[in-house]
């Protein structure tokens, strides 16, 4: 073997054992704070301030869960978000979903205009919306919108202010540009033949898109779904200023109120988060391969 080869070799091994050290890393970082997360969850209050550190339980317990539910009502936290998360959801593929169907196969003038716009949009944070939709929120009075949820036995509202529409209107709008632009990507991938066919044969457009299109673009749907699940599950700001009654808060929130004035029981508070977390943990171990597959056929053309 020639020295060139040899130094060729060894720098190639160098950079393998360097890649692998950053890949170790990444996951420690990932992981580490969500392990440490767990094990608290089953500690008692004595081993939190003990020195040196335990890193596991000497003494596991699952009284820090009971205390979750104890202290407040975490069960009605739970329902809250997810009656909140899956309505958004919903409605945000529907609307995504025609408004891709639009950008992605017709032949619209100033369709770049228009994803720029969307692009644009999405940039904004939702602490620019606050002030604005707290004020129409607390100035709109629409009953029957306030009706069409489940809310807890004798609970009433004037506005909009402490219902789930407060949380979903506000969802839709942030969550509509990715979602958006992530099925707009999926639909240019798929031939025009298939919906010429369909055409042919007598089904409108608009049933192309829910016979055809949507259900080969189904890693694009779930990837979408998904992302706007997490974000609206996670989201805290806009749940904490809309929705301040104990019946409607959503997990995030709930959970800052196991914090006592002279009190903050890591414990508790951890196993609190364990449980707010699952959901989303089962989520994406469940859809895996969807959401792999959404991510890489997405990106291949925009």
């Amino acid at each position: 073997m020639s020295g060139s080869a040899r130094r060729s070799g060894r720098r190639g091994l160098t950079g393998r054992i360097f890649l692998f050290i950053a890949l170790l890393l990444v996951i420690v970082n990932g992981l580490f704070p969500s392990v440490w997360l767990l094990l608290t969850s089953f500690k008692q209050d004595g081993e939190l301030t003990r020195l040196p550190i335990s890193y596991l339980p000497a003494d596991p317990t699952l009284q820090n869960y009971v205390e979750v539910f104890a202290r407040n009502p975490f069960a009605t936290f739970l329902r809250n978000s997810f009656v909140v998360s899956i309505v958004a959801t919903l409605i945000t593929v529907l609307f995504a979903s025609l408004a891709g169907y639009a950008l992605g196969r017709l032949r619209l003038k100033g369709r770049r205009i228009i994803l720029t716009g969307i692009v644009m949009t999405s940039m904004f944070p939702s602490l620019v919306l606050l002030v604005p939709l707290y004020r129409l929120f607390r100035g709109v009075e629409v009953p029957w919108l306030s009706g069409l949820l489940f809310f807890p036995e004798g609970f009433s509202t004037p506005n909009l202010l402490n219902t789930y529409w407060a949380l979903i209107i506000p969802y839709v709008a942030l969550s509509l540009p990715i979602a958006t632009m992530i099925l707009t990507s999926f639909f240019q991938l798929i031939p025009d033949d298939l919906e010429a066919a369909a055409t042919v044969d007598g089904t409108s457009r608009l049933g192309a898109l829910f016979r055809i299109i949507m259900p080969l673009s189904a890693p694009g749907m779930v990837t979408a779904a998904i992302i706007v699940f997490v974000n609206s599950w996670n989201e805290f700001l806009l749940a904490l200023t809309f929705n301040t009654a104990v019946e409607m808060r959503t997990v995030p929130v709930g959970i800052t109120f196991y914090q006592g004035q002279f009190s903050f029981p890591w414990a508790v508070i951890s196993a609190a988060v364990t449980l707010g977390v699952i959901p989303l943990v089962l989520l994406i171990i469940f859809f895996q391969q969807r959401i792999i597959s959404g991510l890489t056929a997405g990106g291949v053309k925009g």
